[in-house]
Parts: C-alpha cells; structure tokens; sequence
C-alpha cells in the first residue's frame, strides 16, 4: 500500500519556503497583480445603504 506513495519527507520551515517562492515567481509573473487583484469589480456607493430602524420599531430611547 505505502510503496507506491514514497515520499521524502521534508520539514515544516522548507515547505514554507517553497510555498513562498512559488508565490513570489506567481506574482513576478504578472505585473502589478500585488493590489490589483481584487479591484476589477466595481465600487459601490454607500448612499443606497438603508438606515438601521430598530430603535424606532422597539420603542428604544
């Protein structure tokens, strides 16, 4: 069962840095996807936000 899933085992400090460089040879890859990753969707206006009428429905002071 296992001889077909031989690994080497590595440390938890070397699977880090591998994820790391992975991440860093991703983002060199594109140019300027630090920030703008999440910036394609549009912004919204706060002004259509409804007011909070809790205090009103309750009766609170």
């Amino acid at each position: 069962m296992s001889e077909n899933h031989e690994k080497p085992k590595i440390n938890l400090a070397d699977a880090i840095r591998q994820k790391l460089e992975q991440k860093k040879q991703h983002a060199s890859g594109k140019p300027g996807s630090t920030f703008q990753a999440g910036s394609a969707k549009p912004l919204k206006s706060q002004n259509n936000k409804k007011p909070n009428n809790q205090r009103r429905r309750t009766g609170g002071s």
